[in-house]
């Protein structure tokens, strides 16, 4: 698939750069802290306290949901984001892979965690990586997605003064929602968060959590 591709790219020839910009973004966000909190509280009730945390970037998600008592393991497609996460968390457990075909056993695990990175997948791939998401987790077991709010996308052409070619594509919370519908995940909780004028995020952020329901809707 070419956006893999052209997202493991980019994300490789900026890993350094990112590290340095974003792994502690989250230090003084507590919408996004308190929305990671529920999330490992929904995954501690399901009794297997397993998490993949798909598109890890530099780890940052994985250590706090560590934190809170989750057994998470990060993904990424980028071997350099992978890199960075190994450093800057050398306790925990990362590897590279793809969230269109999760590198864990049917049923394997109480979350997915998926911050911020189903933002490069097109639309006609979303079904088979909410299908992924479905699949790994037990029943009852529970999916968190961040992503930017609205409609369209912004095609990046520059990064930290590298050429890149990564395209962030901003999707409803509805249009999510019906989404993992359709893949057998029913979303129980939605937060959107105002965008910030002037900053680097400039469009709303939404937060929604989903559990593996019994059938698929069709």
């Amino acid at each position: 698939m070419d956006f893999l591709d052209a997202t493991r790219r980019g994300y490789d020839a900026t890993a350094r750069e990112y590290a340095d910009a974003f792994h502690h973004h989250l230090d003084d966000k507590p919408l996004e802290r308190a929305m990671l909190g529920a999330f490992a509280g929904y995954v501690q009730a399901t009794g297997n306290h397993r998490v993949a945390d798909v598109g890890c970037g530099t780890g940052a998600t994985t250590a706090i949901l560590h934190d809170l008592g989750i057994d998470a393991a990060g993904s990424d497609l980028s071997p350099g984001m992978i890199g960075q996460a190994k450093a800057l968390n050398p306790h925990l457990r990362f590897a590279v892979g793809s969230m269109t075909a999760v590198d864990s056993p049917d049923a394997s695990v109480g979350g997915v965690c998926a911050w911020y990175s189903t933002i490069h997948v097109p639309d006609a791939v979303l079904p088979e990586v909410f299908a992924e998401f479905r699949r790994v987790l037990v029943p009852g077991g529970v999916a968190l997605l961040a992503f930017q709010a609205g409609e369209g996308s912004r095609l990046l052409t520059e990064a930290f003064g590298v050429e890149v070619d990564l395209e962030f594509r901003r999707r409803t919370p509805a249009f999510v929602t019906g989404a993992l519908d359709s893949a057998g995940l029913a979303v129980f909780a939605e937060a959107v968060r105002a965008a910030e004028p002037g900053g680097i995020e400039s469009t709303p952020q939404a937060f929604l959590l989903a559990r593996r329901v019994a059938a698929v809707t069709r």
